[in-house]
């Protein structure tokens, strides 16, 4: 039996099991503890008061840092929307859910946490973009308001071999700047949130999850002109440019082809980044509705509120722009948690991915969880040393072949199919301007208590492979069914 098929047989057997055996229903809740989760789009968390940033506003992170635990080494599963939330709903590696992409086409069906959490008594909530495998009015969350689905075919510009071009992705280059209404559909999403609290989650006799899901600081990077304002004369470029030996590693080199972003004029470069912290701003003040709405509503001290985003962002260094990268930028996130079971102004060095966010949820309502989801519950994790191991990849469009990363203590390893691997010690070189692995044969011991750890997960040259496969037969299904010349060399 192929690990696909086993994988799918203990899906059903799982699910059958804990949707139907009665020792997991509504009574099997100790508490009537809440969860409230916040996820923006392409936060890089460098960017934020919160993590550090030395300009860049971002009081209502502080405010839940004070009353909660930062974790200072969060990571996507795939620093790509679709793989990365697919990742957080099902609780699978990339390589097993097989979205290894935007594109939405022969797409596997997987049970989610939203139809988990519900059918042992908690009520779900999701509002705002979903950017899964399956339609989210499909996935059995208890409400859908405002669900946002990427349409068949999804994006279209996914040939690894040979690399393809983004077409008019040059458009992106002017996408900048102050408008009055920008990101009133975020608006409409916190409102709608804020009026769901305090309308519905006060006089609910279960416990309730609500997912409140926001675009910004995603692209295109135009803000309201009051936060424009905070920004000017701010705007600059990135510390780290092209010169850099990183920014000529193979993908580096194949995003910036992909994207376009080497024609890039250095007046829109530095408007792109100032509508960037602008937009970072933003996302914060829509927090802050979240946590008046909580307090307001006395909500407050029994909900568990986490602040993340699905992938970080790049913003020009080394050349590069937007996600699709597992270097610190890119694959990176924001993770604050506040509430029942988590220690107050805590900062917590172990590395996590959103995979334990999604384990989180289950510890915090005692529920069961199926036990071939990958995840740690964060409530654990707060008090654990930070050698842990963690794993993410991608396989997405943009770079040649596959990556994959494992990161222990200040340790990283990323795994390159089609070039060479990188090593970084992130204590010493926390942006990556060193790689520290030539040849196997004189690699430092760490390299291979890394890869081992790797191959322990998945064999990546048999998944780089996988995926070119399914890449291949999306690309034959695009070129047949939607009459797209998707290839441009």
């Amino acid at each position: 039996m192929i690990r696909r098929d086993f994988l799918k047989g203990t899906v059903a057997t799982t699910v059958y099991y804990l949707l139907n055996n009665k020792g997991w229903s509504k009574n099997s809740i100790q508490d009537k503890t809440n969860v409230v989760l916040i996820m923006s789009d392409e936060h890089n968390p460098l960017y934020s008061s919160v993590y550090g940033h030395p300009f860049v506003q971002t009081p209502n992170m502080e405010r839940m840092a004070q009353d909660g635990v930062v974790f200072e080494n969060a990571y996507c599963p795939s620093p790509l929307c679709l793989p990365s939330r697919s990742s957080f709903m099902s609780g699978l590696y990339p390589h097993e859910h097989q979205c290894y992409s935007n594109s939405t086409l022969l797409l596997d069906e997987f049970p989610g946490y939203g139809e988990m959490l519900s059918k042992q008594g908690v009520y779900t909530t999701y509002i705002g973009k979903a950017d899964v495998y399956k339609n989210i009015e499909e996935m059995k969350f208890n409400e859908v308001i405002l669900g946002w689905n990427r349409k068949k075919p999804g994006d279209t510009f996914i040939s690894r071999k040979p690399l393809c071009i983004r077409e008019e992705s040059d458009k992106r280059e002017k996408m900048w700047g102050p408008i009055p209404n920008a990101h009133k559909e975020d608006i409409n999403v916190i409102d709608t949130a804020v009026n769901w609290l305090k309308q519905k989650g006060g006089v609910l006799t279960q416990p309730f999850f609500l997912a409140v899901n926001i675009s910004v600081p995603h692209f295109p990077l135009y803000a309201p002109p009051a936060l424009w304002e905070i920004y000017n004369g701010k705007g600059d470029l990135p510390r780290y440019g092209k010169e850099q030996p990183t920014a000529h590693h193979p993908y580096s080199v194949d995003l910036r082809r992909f994207f376009q972003t080497d024609l890039y004029l250095t007046q829109n470069i530095i408007g792109l980044r100032q509508g960037y912290y602008a937009c970072v701003t933003f996302t914060d003040q829509l927090i802050g509705k979240i946590l008046d709405a909580l307090e307001e509503t006395k909500l407050k001290h029994h909900t568990v509120v986490i602040y993340t985003s699905d992938h970080g962002e790049m913003l020009g260094k080394f050349g590069l722009w937007w996600k699709c990268s597992l270097l610190e930028d890119a694959s990176r996130i924001p993770l604050i948690v506040m509430g029942p079971g988590f220690e107050k102004n805590r900062r917590v060095y172990a590395p996590v991915t959103l995979l334990d966010v999604q384990a989180t949820l289950f510890r915090t309502f005692s529920v069961e969880r199926p036990s071939y989801w990958h995840g740690d519950p964060l409530q654990d994790i707060q008090y654990q040393e930070p050698n842990r191991f963690i794993f993410t990849e991608y396989h997405g469009h943009g770079i040649r072949g596959s990556s994959f990363m494992v990161r222990k203590g200040e340790w990283k390893l990323i795994w390159n199919s089609d070039a060479p691997h990188q090593l970084f010690n992130l204590a010493e070189d926390p942006n990556e301007l060193n790689n520290l692995f030539h040849q196997e044969s004189n690699a430092p011991i760490i390299y291979w208590e890394l890869k081992d750890y790797l191959f322990s997960i998945c064999d990546p040259r048999v998944e780089t492979q996988r995926a070119e496969t399914k890449i291949s037969k999306q690309l034959e299904l695009i070129k047949s069914s939607y009459n797209q010349n998707f290839v441009k060399n």
